[in-house]
């Protein structure tokens, strides 16, 4: 049952956020000494800025940090979404430890392109100063849905802090704006870039260049595993196409997975392959 929850708040390709989750991930930062969990830990002054720790039952040496970041099309969408999924990926990596981010959104004009990349680095940052204190090997991986696999892409491939990601894996996620906005069958897309980014690919094309992952794969950038509907209209197949080419190109190790009946999400078994191909790739891989 768990393995279907993560995306049954997916409509039209957008995650929806679910209240009462998010209004307990808003409130005073708290411990539970129970489940070694540790919500709501500021990485920065903002009320989005925030961060939810679950800790291991066991730390040793071959400990991972697995940081979480939610979709939403960078304007909606809340860590407490991605609950679910924290708890599915527990039972299959036991000895990870994982971080589930908030960041601000786009709305109302605020918080425009680049303020979520300027989040994700800061609380990179914040989470690699906290590892020693909480027990963590140096040992990062990312994993992010939609916007929030975006996200983790620029982290990985451009951003990294003083420690260089052992992997990152991608849900569905865009990796090329210019071509996004381009070629994209969604009527809805091209406003939705423009809006983000304050402008459109002919007034600024460097803008679109600058936001997208794959101008900054390297030889050296991690191991990446993609994961991606057939049937996706917010974010089509091609945009894993484009960025597996790159990797290819570059002999980065890689593995895209297209389910070819899914859209911009899924459940049931698709969604149980995945939890287990994330697992099997971040066994192989993250080291």
């Amino acid at each position: 049952m768990i393995y279907k929850l993560l995306f049954l708040a997916i409509i039209s390709g957008q995650f929806f956020v679910n209240k009462t989750l998010a209004q307990t991930s808003m409130g005073q930062a708290s411990t539970s000494e129970k489940t070694g969990t540790l919500y709501d830990q500021a990485y920065g002054n903002d009320k989005w800025q925030k961060m939810d720790i679950y800790m291991p039952n066991t730390r040793n040496d071959s400990t991972v940090v697995m940081i979480i970041v939610h979709g939403g099309a960078w304007v909606r969408g809340d860590k407490s979404e991605f609950n679910p999924y924290v708890a599915a990926l527990q039972k299959l990596l036991p000895n990870y430890a994982f971080v589930n981010i908030n960041y601000r959104l786009f709305r109302n004009g605020k918080n425009g392109f680049p303020a979520q990349e300027e989040d994700m680095k800061s609380a990179v940052l914040y989470l690699e100063k906290r590892l020693e204190e909480l027990g963590l090997p140096k040992r990062i991986v990312l994993l992010g849905a939609s916007a929030g696999g975006h996200l983790a892409l620029l982290q990985a491939y451009k951003n990294s802090g003083t420690i260089k990601p052992a992997a990152v894996i991608s849900l569905f996620a865009p990796t090329d704006m210019l071509d996004m906005y381009n070629n994209s069958s969604n009527p809805d897309v091209a406003p939705m870039l423009s809006e983000l980014l304050g402008t459109t690919p002919a007034e600024d094309p460097g803008v679109y260049r600058r936001s997208s992952p794959v101008e900054y794969v390297t030889a050296s950038s991690p191991p990446t595993l993609l994961l991606q509907g057939g049937r996706d209209r917010m974010v089509h197949e091609e945009q894993a196409k484009i960025l597996q080419k790159k990797l290819d190109s570059l002999k980065v190790i890689n593995e895209l997975k297209i389910y070819p009946d899914e859209g911009h999400g899924w459940t049931g078994p698709a969604l149980f392959d995945s939890f287990v191909r994330v697992a099997s790739f971040l066994k192989r891989n993250a080291r």
